[in-house]
């Protein structure tokens, strides 16, 4: 499904894909913007803990969205597709106002969740208003062609980037967690040369993408967020290359989005909060866009 179609004429629910390592103590900013988009204090928000290999971390996250004023916090554990398929786990997703998503494994996640009841169900439910929210994994998940894994490196290279079905909340981005610290630029520009009109939205650590109904995104967060237009992109290689060689590529479009910036998606222009470097009196550039 595209960020911004819903069905009926219903305003499609916010999508936020977060980097990873997110503050949920001292401050968290992004978690506590989730919960006052879902209703504050009245708020009711599932957690689907499946990416994660700890039995702890849906506890974990109920705790935390309490302590930000959610008022009912519901765990959907889906260890199972049988669990994908039961009628209560579906009834908690009829109610809920938000649903996030934990780390872990993206792989074992979509495994899990694609083709079944509680897939589609999210995907509805979404497209009439509930938001999803996913960190690290359940970031990664969001995407129609997810990276399920690949190497680090600013270079794109052959065979750098694996690519499986992801959940489909976004079908014409590609979406990678942990980018700077990890360093992924060459694994999303590959992954991003490898779908028809592709683009790519890469998030540093502490850091979400606020995607609303009208498919603009806004940062927030402490790091940044890579945004790789690929809709003019072209493989510059004179011959084919061989497994693990660099791979060429022009018309990329490569935008840096810092907290407060906005980017529309559907017409991949930037939208506001732009500062140019020689406007800044500091010398620092806090967004860039580099063609």
């Amino acid at each position: 499904m595209h960020p911004g179609k819903s069905l009926n004429g219903a305003a499609r629910g916010f999508i936020i894909p977060i980097g990873g390592k997110e503050n949920r103590v001292q401050n968290p900013v992004i978690l506590r913007r989730f919960v006052k988009l879902c209703g504050g204090s009245r708020a009711h928000i599932a957690v689907i803990p499946t990416a994660s290999s700890l039995d702890d971390t849906g506890d974990l996250y109920e705790t935390v969205f309490r302590d930000l004023g959610a008022d009912r916090v519901s765990i959907l554990p889906f260890k199972s597709r049988a669990d994908c398929e039961s009628d209560k786990y579906l009834k908690m997703l009829d109610h809920a106002d938000g649903v996030f998503m934990t780390g872990g494994d993206q792989v074992r996640l979509a495994e899990m969740l694609i083709d079944t009841s509680a897939a589609d169900k999210l995907r509805r439910r979404n497209a009439h208003g509930m938001h999803v929210a996913g960190t690290s994994a359940g970031a990664s998940a969001m995407s129609a062609a997810m990276i399920a894994g690949g190497k680090s490196g600013a270079t794109p290279r052959a065979g750098m980037v694996d690519l499986a079905p992801g959940l489909g909340f976004i079908s014409r981005f590609v979406i990678d967690q942990h980018f700077s610290q990890r360093d992924r630029l060459g694994r999303l520009l590959a992954a991003v040369a490898s779908i028809p009109f592709g683009a790519g939205i890469g998030l540093d650590e502490d850091t979400a993408a606020f995607i609303g109904p009208d498919d603009t995104l806004e940062v927030v967060g402490t790091g940044s967020v890579t945004i790789i237009d690929g809709s003019n992109l072209r493989n510059s290689a004179a011959k084919p290359v061989r497994h693990d060689d660099p791979v060429g590529l022009t018309g990329v479009r490569l935008h840096i989005l810092v907290e407060g910036n906005t980017y529309d998606l559907a017409t991949h222009t930037l939208s506001g909060g732009i500062l140019s470097a020689k406007s800044n009196a500091a010398g620092k550039l806090t967004a860039a866009a580099l063609t």
